[in-house]
C-alpha cells in the first residue's frame, strides 16, 4: 500500500472519530439483520450509537415507520433493556408491537403536552445507558439540538430513533441517518387469505460516509427480509407489433 492511500484511509478513520463512529474490535461487528442495507453504513454495521431521522409527512409513512422502528427494537432490546418512545399526540397501539416480537411492558411511552418536554426528556434519556433506544416524535428540531442529542448517544451508546413531520427543516440536522419507510402492497403466502407478513418501500435518504439507497424489506415473523422488486412486464398485441413495425 503507498503512502497516499495510507494517509487517505488515516484521515477517513479520524473523520468517522470525530463523528462519533466507535472503531469495532477485529470480528466484533454485529449484524442486525438488514441485508444489503447495513452495507450502506461506514464498515457494513448498523451504527446504534447515533440519531436515525425519520420523515413522517403522511400518516400512512408515520405507521409504516412505526412499525419499521418495531422491528429495529425487537433486535436492540434482546439483552433485556428497556426503551423510551415520547411524544405529544402518539398514535401508536402498544399492544401492535408484539407483532414485532416487542413486549409492550418494556418500553415507557411518556404522552406530554409540548414539543419542548418531549426535546428535554428525549435528551435526558438519551444520556441513560441502562435504555436500549429512545424513540421521538418531533415536528421541529434545530441544528443544536440535534448535536446535543448526538452527543448524548456518543457517550451512552444509546440508539435515538426520531420521527419528524417537518421534513422542510430537516437538512439543518446532524443525524447520522435519514430515512423515509413507506407502504408495499403485502402477498399473501401460498394463497392463503387475508393480509400477508408488512412490507415497505425503505428509503436511505441520508447517511454520514455512507452510501443511500432504496430496498423493499418485510418483517417475515422473526425478522427483516430483502425482497425482490416486481418487475412490470409489457405485454404487447399482435396489432402493436404491427404498428411497431
Amino acid at each position: 500500500m503507498d503512502a497516499k492511500k495510507e494517509i487517505l484511509i488515516k484521515l477517513q478513520q479520524d473523520i468517522l472519530l470525530w463523528q462519533g463512529f466507535k472503531p469495532q474490535a477485529a470480528g466484533s461487528a454485529e449484524q442486525i439483520g438488514l441485508g444489503q442495507i447495513e452495507q450502506a453504513f461506514p464498515g457494513g454495521v448498523f451504527p446504534k450509537r447515533a440519531i436515525h431521522e425519520f420523515i413522517t409527512v403522511l400518516p400512512e409513512d408515520a405507521a409504516a415507520s412505526d412499525g419499521f422502528i418495531a422491528g429495529l427494537l425487537a433486535i436492540l432490546m434482546q439483552n433485556g433493556a428497556a426503551c423510551i418512545w415520547v411524544s405529544t399526540s402518539r398514535q401508536l397501539f402498544p399492544a401492535s408491537l408484539s407483532t414485532f416480537n416487542v413486549e409492550p411492558e418494556r418500553i415507557i411511552f411518556m404522552d406530554v403536552k409540548t414539543e419542548k418536554d418531549v426535546l428535554w426528556i428525549t435528551e435526558e434519556a438519551l444520556k441513560c445507558e441502562g435504555l436500549a433506544a429512545v424513540v421521538a416524535e418531533l415536528n421541529n428540531l434545530s441544528l443544536i439540538e440535534s448535536r446535543r442529542l448526538q452527543l448524548a448517544v456518543e457517550e451512552s451508546g444509546v440508539t435515538g430513533f426520531i420521527l419528524r413531520k417537518d421534513a422542510s427543516k430537516a437538512a439543518s440536522t446532524v443525524a447520522t441517518a435519514r430515512w423515509k419507510i413507506s407502504p408495499v402492497r403485502t402477498e399473501n403466502i401460498d394463497g392463503m387469505p387475508g393480509l400477508g407478513f408488512p412490507r415497505w418501500q425503505v428509503d436511505l435518504l441520508k447517511v454520514r460516509n455512507g452510501n443511500p439507497g432504496s430496498w423493499i424489506l418485510e418483517w417475515a415473523g422473526e425478522g427483516f427480509e430483502e425482497v425482490a422488486p416486481v418487475v412490470q412486464e409489457t405485454v404487447w398485441s399482435e396489432q402493436e407489433d404491427r404498428q411497431v413495425g
